[in-house]
Parts: C-alpha cells; sequence; structure tokens
C-alpha cells in the first residue's frame, strides 16, 4: 500500500482552530443570531448557544487557524523528517502557508496529507482563505478536479479501508499501530483555553508538530517502513 508514491512528495500538515473571538458576548447581535442558528442541530435542547460557543472553532465560518505545521522527509543523503509552523494573525499564517505550498509543492505529483483532512484541515483552510481574500493554491482549488486527480491523502480515509461510517481518532490510530501518542500534553477540546486563557501558542505549536510527525508515522506504517527516531525529526 502506498509503495508507489514517494515520501518526498507528500507534505504532511495539521491545523488548530479556535473559535474566531474569545466569548460569545463578544460576537456582534447578528452573528450570535447566525451562531444560535447554525449550532442549533448539534447541541442537546438544555444547551444555550453561548454555552455551546466553545465549540465554535471546528466551523469556518465561526473559527480561525492559530497554528499550522507541516512537515516533510528529506531522504538522502539519509532520513531526515524536517516540521516547521506557522504562527501570528490568520491571514500571515495562511499567506505562508500558501507561499510554501505553491513554491515547493506545487508538482502535479506532491501531496497534502493530514488525518481526517478531506472532511476538515484541507476545506477548513480553503474557506479560511476565501473569507481572507487569499488565493487557493492549486492543491486546495478543487474545482473541476475528478476524484482520482485531487491531491490529498488522508490518513483516517485509509484507515477506514471503504467502511465509510468509520472514524477512528489519531490518538487512537497511533494507539492501536503502536506509534508514539502525540497526546501528552493537551488534547484538541483545550486548544481555546491555551490560546485565549494561557496565551501560550508555544504550547499549541509543540502540540501541533507532534500530531504532523504521528500523521508521517502512519504513512510509514502504511509502507511498511521502520518509524522515525527522536534522531531523525527536526525542527527547523
Amino acid at each position: 500500500m502506498l509503495h508507489h508514491i514517494p515520501l518526498s512528495k507528500i507534505l504532511f500538515l495539521d491545523i488548530e482552530t479556535v473559535p474566531e473571538v474569545e466569548k460569545f458576548e463578544l460576537l456582534s447581535p447578528k452573528v450570535q443570531s447566525l451562531w444560535e442558528k447554525k449550532s442549533r442541530y448539534q447541541r442537546q435542547d438544555d444547551i444555550s448557544a453561548e454555552e455551546f460557543y466553545e465549540r465554535a472553532g471546528i466551523w469556518a465560518e465561526f473559527g480561525k487557524v492559530v497554528c499550522l505545521s507541516v512537515g516533510y522527509f528529506l531522504i538522502h543523503p539519509k532520513r531526515e523528517f524536517r516540521v516547521t509552523s506557522f504562527t501570528g494573525s490568520e491571514p500571515e499564517l495562511l499567506t505562508a502557508f500558501n507561499n510554501l505550498v505553491t513554491q515547493h509543492f506545487d508538482k502535479k505529483d506532491q501531496l497534502l496529507c493530514a488525518h481526517n483532512g478531506k472532511e476538515f484541515d484541507f476545506p477548513f483552510l480553503a474557506r479560511r482563505m476565501l473569507i481572507h481574500g487569499i488565493a487557493l493554491p492549486d492543491k486546495l482549488n478543487l474545482f473541476g478536479k475528478k476524484p482520482w486527480e485531487v491531491p490529498h491523502l488522508d490518513t483516517l480515509e485509509l484507515w477506514k479501508f471503504g467502511d465509510f461510517k468509520h472514524y477512528t481518532s489519531l490518538n487512537l490510530l497511533t494507539h492501536v499501530l503502536g506509534i508514539p501518542s502525540p497526546k501528552s500534553d493537551i488534547s484538541g477540546d483545550e486548544v481555546a483555553h491555551v490560546f485565549y486563557e494561557e496565551q501560550n501558542i508555544a504550547r499549541i505549536k509543540n502540540y501541533c508538530e507532534r500530531d504532523v510527525v504521528a500523521i508521517a508515522q502512519i504513512i510509514l506504517k502504511f509502507k511498511g517502513e521502520s518509524l522515525l527516531d527522536p534522531e531523525e525529526i527536526k525542527s527547523v
């Protein structure tokens, strides 16, 4: 499986998102109303739109990207996995990611890879770029592409093996595959607290980069190759 795809042709990525503003009351009345309608079918009857706002980061219309981490393999003269992150204002980090993709990962045989990327990371990034008026890189612009032309790998989709009702978290998948867990510090539902209350973007960055490494490890497992040793992983 995946033997025909060279590791050097894959850009691995993960994003961390939070609600666009810290608290529900900071939203304009118009946006509060839109959020109430958007979240109505996800909320239980006894949970208000305000109480549910802590989950707004999973919707691109009400959330934003606060960290985007990427990783890529260098194979010669020896295998190395380089990881880097983009933080700062959302337009800045999205523009930096766009520049990276268009300048270094825009060839036809190059792919983007994430866990649940097809349903979350890739569309979230595309939507937020459009909101900020940032031109989409070809790797995220899927208009007119046939399914086999979409340049995306998704480790969740690979693990499904056609069982499309099945969902497996990154934490669970790394556990069953014998890969070191990326969730040694915080989990996804704590990112907003760390961002807004702790204001600790470095902690979020480290968490995001560990996810990227875990995704790369899963691809190595699927390819039947040895997992990365810590000394092969370089933060740049």
